[in-house]
């Protein structure tokens, strides 16, 4: 018998790559939306044929006003999220001190839909109701079929921020390095090659998140991010043949 396989490894809990597996969802999505966008406003300047000192300003731009407006934007989800159950959580409490009887009833009413009867239905309400605490936490999971989010919206933004501006910033790498250092080379193909490898990797820690096939996490995040170029790129040169 494998006794290394535990119940969090089963239900995705954690840590992949030392990371906490709670949060590689979040990690995931930033790190996919950054390599994308970022990537876009690189095929966008190579269609418009844009000088590296501009694909770099914009790219840039991009990297910290939509990682922030991402993270900000998770930040506030998580809170809603959790103060929406805390919300519910003190009106049950009111209900159980306010309409007992109620309360009571529909306790009754859970359990005897799940096939409890007759005296082991009474002894069940009867010990759930012995205790608020107990009875509110199986209002809100039975009743309410609500959960509380045990992730901190702080964490999730900071992960959601690092992770659009660490992959986010791959694309601009050969850019960077030919503003630097001199560096001389094809700078789209090479950032092209650059984003493909990291969009792999983000499309690897997808499948680890859905405990899905990891070629199809990877060619999924390719495709992804490979629509979007084509028509940065497409658009960039469609606008630069009439404006420019």
């Amino acid at each position: 018998m494998n006794t290394s396989i535990t119940e969090d490894s089963l239900h995705g809990g954690g840590k992949a790559w030392h990371f906490n597996k709670e949060y590689i969802s979040e990690f995931v999505y930033g790190g996919i939306d950054g390599a994308v966008t970022t990537f876009a406003v690189v095929a966008g300047a190579a269609g418009a044929n844009a000088d590296a000192i501009w694909v770099i300003i914009f790219g840039f731009a991009n990297l910290i006003a939509d990682g922030f407006s991402m993270s900000v934007g998770n930040y506030f989800a998580v809170k809603a999220e959790r103060d929406n159950f805390e919300k519910h959580k003190k009106i049950e409490y009111w209900e159980i001190e306010n309409v007992r009887d109620k309360e009571v009833q529909e306790i009754r009413d859970i359990y005897a839909a799940k096939g409890f009867k007759g005296e082991l239905l009474e002894q069940v309400v009867s010990v759930i109701t012995a205790d608020n605490d107990v009875w509110v936490d199986t209002m809100m999971k039975e009743e309410l079929e609500m959960t509380k989010d045990q992730k901190s919206p702080y964490q999730t933004a900071f992960a959601t921020f690092l992770s659009f501006n660490v992959i986010g910033i791959i694309p601009l790498l050969s850019y960077l390095m030919s503003a630097l250092f001199g560096f001389r080379g094809d700078l789209f193909a090479i950032s092209c090659v650059a984003t493909g490898v990291a969009l792999m990797i983000v499309g690897y820690l997808k499948s680890e998140v859905t405990r899905t096939s990891h070629v199809k996490g990877i060619l999924e995040t390719l495709l992804l991010g490979g629509l979007a170029a084509f028509l940065a790129y497409l658009a960039g040169d469609v606008l630069a043949s009439y404006l420019l």
